[in-house]
């Protein structure tokens, strides 16, 4: 088992910008991933499991609802925070991180934000530990860039709903305890309803052959004649604006997240250049490979920059959606790039697990598509410069 020799960059001094809360946050939940997530990481991504051992971990760093407040069991921090961590985590791995997020932002977020207060007091402190584990229901086998079109839907029964319908590419739905389910009234309205693990007629079949995300737990939600019980409503926000809203959370970790699994690969590549000796000379000694690594950092560092700024402006309640896509797609595509250009770097090794790189590049090819595909976020940086929705 090789140990975890990750330097993180910081070529701008950002440092600088940071709160010693934020510092402290990051230095937690780094020495949490080299400790707990390096050392097996490769083994159960090969065996396509998720490592079910580190939840409590990742409740206990602060990886699940970092921003809800104390009251409800979270930790009370900012976006800034909230965004380091998702950092650490991904430069860990794509599919631990993505564990994180849904539980944050697409669970946590939805009940804090939509729910009433019997609602986040029963669901939010079990969820900030880990004891209990949540997901998200919102994409459908025939409905990914449109969710509006949605076809899952509920029928009020008097003293129930009775819903029906099915979403997939669900993570964490094979042991998820709760789903945030987003389905359509008999009005066609969206509305959030919160299913729990035993109701009669819900089932999460796993879904398999994933080359991406393979140490995350991915399925699909099937809703057969559930009887929900109308306590489970969201009663504070509907539409289709409200998913979206968690959705706006979620990319905006995930700007933060790709910046860590890009950082791991340039790390890698870095160190690797400067041991490998061909014709004389450690290969970090060429221009080509020196050409690499430069513009890994710049870019690295840029996608720093545009990050920590979108974090100032979540933090002043100022971020537009269109902002926050414009980081997510920016970032992962860069971190994409800086992991196709790491393994060229480390040649044959780059393909093995021995190294973090193809890991990172296979779970990359999911992150660059979930959560707005990278077409759908540059139409919608489009459509708000140009007012025009070229979608639709």
């Amino acid at each position: 088992m090789k140990p975890d020799l990750f330097q993180a960059p910081d070529y701008y001094n950002l440092d600088e910008l940071l709160t010693e809360e934020h510092k402290l946050v990051r230095d937690s939940a780094r020495a949490w991933v080299k400790r707990e997530v390096s050392p097996i990481i490769e083994e159960y991504a090969q065996k396509a499991e998720f490592p079910k051992q580190i939840i409590k971990g990742l409740g206990e760093i602060g990886g699940f609802g970092p921003y809800i407040p104390v009251e409800y069991g979270g930790a009370g921090l900012d976006q800034i925070s909230y965004g380091l961590i998702m950092q650490e985590i991904e430069r860990g791995d794509s599919g631990v991180r993505s564990t994180s997020s849904v539980q944050s932002s697409l669970v946590m977020y939805p009940i804090w934000k939509y729910g009433n207060e019997e609602q986040r007091m029963k669901y939010l402190p079990k969820l900030a530990t880990g004891e209990w584990i949540g997901c998200f229901g919102l994409t459908e086998p025939d409905h990914g860039s449109n969710p509006g079109g949605m076809t899952t839907n509920f029928k009020d029964k008097g003293d129930h709903y009775l819903l029906n319908g099915a979403k997939m590419w669900i993570s964490n739905a094979p042991f998820a305890d709760i789903a945030v389910v987003w389905a359509k009234n008999e009005e066609g309205r969206i509305h959030g309803l919160i299913v729990e693990r035993g109701m009669e007629g819900f089932t999460t079949p796993e879904t398999h052959n994933k080359w991406s995300l393979r140490a995350s737990a991915t399925g699909e939600l099937i809703f057969d004649n559930v009887k929900v019980p109308k306590e489970n409503l969201l009663p504070n926000k509907s539409g289709l604006g409200a998913p979206l809203g968690c959705l706006d959370s979620a990319r905006y970790g995930i700007a933060w997240g790709a910046i860590g699994a890009a950082m791991d690969c340039y790390d890698t590549a870095l160190r690797y250049a400067k041991e490998r000796v061909q014709f004389d000379k450690p290969i970090a000694a060429t221009q080509l490979q020196q050409k690499k690594l430069a513009e890994m950092i710049t870019e690295i560092t840029k996608a720093q920059l545009l990050t920590w700024r979108l974090g100032v402006l979540r933090n002043e309640g100022k971020a537009t959606s269109a902002q926050i896509s414009m980081a997510k797609r920016n970032n992962v595509n860069m971190a994409i790039e800086i992991a196709r250009e790491a393994r060229q770097i480390l040649g044959g090794m780059g393909i093995t697990g021995e190294y973090s790189i193809m890991r990172h590049m296979m779970n990359l090819e999911s992150v660059i598509t979930y959560e707005g595909t990278h077409d759908i976020h540059l139409l919608i940086t489009g459509m708000d410069i140009t007012g025009h929705a070229a979608f639709k």
